[in-house]
C-alpha cells in the first residue's frame, strides 16, 4: 500500500525533506500541490528523514503539500518502439509521439559480474582512421573522448553514429545546448540512422535531477538490448555535466565537499555508469563512447583524473583532430592482429615516423639548418595529418592502410620506415628498387 505523507519537514532549493519509513534510496515519489503535480527522487536517507529531488523545481511547494512513494526506482521502457524515438531525463518524449509504457524496467541497477564477462575481441569499424587504424575501438570497451569547450566533439559522436558498425545507437545528451540537440537530431534523420538510434537528451534549461537521471536510462535500455542479442553503442556527452549535476545536489545536501568541490563519491558515481560496459556470452554487447570536457584543458581536473582509472583508454580531440599522442585504446591489440597482418607494424611505424615530424617541426621553428632527412619528414607529417589525422577522411580500414603505404612510399625509401621486410615487399606501393 502507497503511504502519503502530507507534511514536508524543509525546503530548500529543489529538495524537500519528509519524515518517512520503509523507503530505499532511488526510490521515485510524486509531490502533489494545489492544481499540479511532479516526480521526485529519493537521494539521501539520514533514519527516517528522507531527501528528495523534485524534478520540475520546488517552486511553488510548499509544508503542506502531498508526498507519495511509489515503491520503485525510476523506471523506462525497453521496447523495440523507442527505436527512432527522443525522449527526456525522466523517459517523457520530447518528439511529440505517444508515451511508452510497455516493457518498464528499473534504471541504475548493479552491473554485469566481472566472472560472467568474456574478454572482448571483436572491431567496431567506425570510417574514422584515427580511431579504426590507430586506436580501434573494440566491442565493449569503455572511452572517453577528452576534449575542451569549443573542439568538435559532438560533431564526431554524431559522425560515428552515422558511421559505426553496430545494431544500435543510443544517445545520452547531458546539458546540451538546444542547438546541440538539434544538430544530433537533424544529423542522424538526415543520414538515416535515426530509425536504429534511441535518444535521452538533457537540456541545459532542464532540471538538474535530469541530468543525472540520463546515463542510466541509457544504460539500463542498452542493456537490455544486448541481452536481446544486439551489439549496442552508447554515446554520451558530456560526463563533465553529469559530474557538474551531482556536485550541485551534493551542495544542496551540504555534504562535505572533496576536491574542487565534487563529492568525495565521484570515482564510484562515475564507476557505476562506465562498468555497464559489457559483451554477453552468447548475446549482444554494451560499448560506451562517453565525451569529457576538460576544464582549462587539465587532465588533472578531478573528472578527466577519476575517469581514467576506469576507462580503457581516451580519445584526446584538440585542434579539430584526434591526437596521435596521449590517445589509447588498451583493448587494441586483442583485435590488430585478427584485422589484416601489417595492421600492427603500420600503426607503430606512422606513429613512430610522426613523432620523428614533430621534432623537426620543433628544429625549423627554431632556425636549425634542415637535413635532407628532415625535409623528408615534414612532407611525412603534412599528408599523415591532411590524408590520415583530418576528421573528414571517411574510408574503411583497408583503404586506410593502403593509404598509409602510399604515404610511406612518397615520403621514404623502403629502408627508411624502419618495417620489416616481409610487410615491404608484400605491400610497398611502388616496385622495389624504382
Amino acid at each position: 500500500m502507497q503511504k502519503i505523507y502530507s507534511k514536508i519537514e524543509s525546503i530548500v532549493g529543489n529538495v524537500i525533506t519528509v519524515r518517512a519509513e520503509g523507503v530505499a534510496n532511488g526510490e521515485l515519489a510524486v509531490v502533489s500541490s494545489s492544481g499540479s503535480t511532479s516526480f521526485a527522487n529519493v537521494i539521501k536517507l539520514d533514519g527516517d528523514l528522507v531527501s528528495l529531488q523534485i524534478f520540475s523545481g520546488a517552486t511553488g511547494t510548499s509544508t503542506g503539500d502531498h508526498v507519495r512513494f511509489l515503491g520503485n526506482p525510476m523506471r523506462v521502457s525497453s521496447s523495440p518502439n523507442l527505436l527512432g524515438r527522443v525522449f527526456d531525463g525522466t523517459g517523457s518524449p520530447r518528439d511529440g509521439k505517444p508515451e511508452l509504457k510497455e516493457e518498464m524496467i528499473d534504471i541504475g541497477g548493479p552491473s554485469v559480474n566481472p566472472a560472467k564477462r568474456i574478454i572482448p575481441r571483436n572491431m567496431i569499424r567506425t570510417g574514422i582512421p584515427m580511431i579504426d587504424l590507430f586506436n580501434t575501438l573494440v566491442e565493449s570497451q569503455k572511452l572517453p573522448i577528452f576534449s575542451v569547450s569549443g573542439e568538435p566533439y559532438n560533431e564526431l559522436l554524431a559522425r560515428i553514429a552515422l558511421q559505426a558498425e553496430v545494431d544500435l545507437i543510443i544517445l545520452g545528451g547531458m546539458g546540451l545546448k538546444f542547438d546541440d540537440y538539434l544538430y544530433f537530431k537533424d544529423t542522424l534523420e538526415e543520414g538515416g540512422a535515426m530509425d536504429r538510434t534511441i535518444m535521452f537528451v538533457h537540456t541545459a534549461s532542464d532540471p538538474t535531477v535530469e541530468c543525472m537521471l540520463v546515463p542510466d536510462m541509457a544504460l539500463a535500455v542498452a542493456e537490455k538490448f544486448a541481452l536481446e542479442g544486439k551489439k549496442v553503442l552508447v554515446l554520451l556527452t558530456d560526463m563533465t555535466n553529469f559530474a557538474d549535476a551531482m556536485k550541485e545536489m551534493a551542495i544542496t545536501m551540504d555534504q562535505v565537499p572533496s576536491n574542487r568541490g565534487y563529492p568525495g563519491d565521484l570515482y564510484t558515481q562515475l564507476a557505476s555508469r562506465y562498468e555497464k560496459a559489457v559483451d554477453f556470452e552468447g548475446a549482444g554487447s554494451v560499448t560506451i563512447l562517453a565525451v569529457t570536457t576538460m576544464p582549462g584543458d587539465d587532465v588533472t581536473h578531478p573528472i578527466p583524473d577519476n575517469t581514467g582509472y576506469i576507462t580503457e583508454g581516451q580519445y584526446y580531440l584538440k585542434g579539430g583532430r584526434i591526437e596521435p599522442f596521449g590517445s589509447l585504446s588498451r583493448l587494441k591489440q586483442q583485435v590488430n592482429s585478427a584485422t589484416r597482418d601489417d595492421h600492427r607494424a603500420l600503426m607503430d611505424g606512422m606513429i613512430r615516423l610522426y613523432a620523428s615530424f614533430k621534432e623537426a617541426l620543433e628544429k625549423q621553428s627554431m632556425g636549425f639548418m634542415m637535413s635532407e632527412w628532415d625535409e623528408k619528414l615534414l612532407k611525412y607529417g603534412d599528408l599523415f595529418e591532411e590524408k590520415m589525422m583530418d576528421l573528414s577522411v571517411n574510408i574503411p580500414l583497408e583503404e586506410a592502410l593502403d593509404l598509409g603505404w602510399e604515404i610511406l612510399g612518397d615520403c621514404f625509401e623502403p629502408n627508411e620506415t624502419g618495417l620489416r621486410s616481409d610487410l615491404i615487399r608484400a605491400r610497398w606501393p611502388k616496385p622495389l628498387g624504382e
